[in-house]
């Protein structure tokens, strides 16, 4: 099965989000042994599903499958807001600008035909809870980066073209994003670029992830966005991939494998 990069960084960042790494970054971590997923594999497979049943197109809006997702997952470790955006009866959005908009978007890069298709599908993604303008401009950013490394674009013409289009500062040094402290930090202000910058230093799949973690702070949902974007410019490896099917609960798999279908498809 494939688009599973986020579900894959989720489950190896989840066990360092509250105890960050402390190693060196050229230290080696057991990325595959013990880790669970949370919110952010919870939430892309909401996408997923939204997706399988005709998005904008179809029958229900995004944010009925992002509530009937989260309840169903009720101690995935949502945010305090979202969590009363879950249990209130309206689609009113919360103005956020948390990583969760760009942590659940990657289905959004590969459902898309066009990069204009993607950003709007990343907007309406990310709308419904993270109206903010940065909580818009993170998920469309990751959104753009994976649809180019999708489409065969090279590292230096991912990161020209996401400074360009969306501001950020991708020049930091890995080392340096490192020393700071190991802040917690969900915005997407902080998290997103460097969840690109850490994809733009990585040798391979694993490697971004990797490298992710070490960088401290939300390290499930760093990871998760740099192993979304990983997956479309390197691919998972197979026995990265059988590892983690073998983890997956039923109810992911079933949507994942309707997803997949879909895109051979497209």
């Amino acid at each position: 099965m494939q688009y599973m990069g986020a579900l894959i960084g989720d489950y190896c960042g989840s066990k360092y989000e509250w105890s960050n790494f402390r190693g060196t970054l050229d230290e080696r971590m057991d990325l595959l042994e013990t880790g669970k997923f949370t919110d952010d594999s919870v939430l892309t497979v909401a996408i997923m599903d939204w997706l399988n049943n005709g998005g904008p197109e179809g029958e229900f809006s995004v944010g009925k499958y992002l509530r009937e997702w989260a309840q169903k997952y009720p101690s995935a470790g949502y945010g305090g807001r979202f969590k009363g955006w879950v249990a209130s009866e309206k689609d009113e959005p919360i103005n956020s600008f948390g990583n969760g908009s760009a942590m659940r978007v990657s289905p959004c890069a590969y459902y898309a035909n066009t990069l204009e298709e993607c950003l709007e599908l990343a907007k309406i993604s990310a709308e419904v809870t993270h109206n903010h303008p940065e909580g818009v401009k993170g998920a469309q950013a990751i959104a753009e980066a994976i649809y180019l490394a999708r489409s065969g674009a090279g590292k230096d013409g991912i990161k020209t073209t996401i400074e360009n289009d969306f501001g950020y500062d991708l020049n930091k040094n890995i080392e340096e994003i490192g020393r700071r402290a190991h802040r917690f930090d969900a915005t997407c202000q902080i998290t997103v670029p460097e969840a690109i910058i850490a994809f733009l230093n990585s040798r391979d799949f694993l490697d971004a992830i990797r490298i992710a973690i070490w960088i401290g702070g939300d390290s499930d949902t760093i990871a998760a966005i740099a192993g979304s974007i990983a997956e479309a410019y390197y691919g998972i490896p197979s026995f990265v991939e059988e590892n983690m099917k073998e983890k997956l609960p039923n109810d992911f798999k079933e949507v994942i494998v309707k997803f997949n279908e879909k895109m051979l498809k497209r």
